[in-house]
């Protein structure tokens, strides 16, 4: 009997990998916080997971949004520094929270193969 991956992980690398690019997004909202007329972007992990979960449609890359600024700076700066720190840190918790789920797949199958 063999064990496939992609059916034993499901979704979860894709969501982990997912996670990373909007890492990257936020912190690069972080990094430009000062630069005049950066325009803050997001992922909508929502819409991407069922991108991802669409037959065909895994392993493409996210779409990135603008995100719609509270109240934009004068200099047109949309970056909201509490804003995107927030939204780092539940990215952050939900990463976490994946690859902790991640591990405990991976302890299920290392007992199957095992045999315990």
């Amino acid at each position: 009997m063999s064990i496939h991956f992609d059916k034993a992980l499901g979704i979860h690398p894709e969501a982990l990998a997912l996670r990373v690019t909007r890492a990257e997004v936020l912190s690069a909202n972080l990094a430009n916080v000062d630069t005049p007329g950066y325009q803050a972007k997001d992922i909508d992990f929502a819409a991407q997971m069922q991108r991802a979960n669409s037959p065909g449609l895994r392993h493409t890359t996210p779409e990135t949004l603008y995100r719609v600024p509270y109240q934009p700076a004068a200099d047109g700066n949309t970056v909201a520094l509490d804003v995107e720190q927030a939204e780092f840190a539940k990215n952050a918790q939900a990463f976490h929270m994946s690859l902790t789920f991640l591990n405990m797949k991976f302890a299920g199958l290392k007992k199957a193969i095992e045999e315990r």
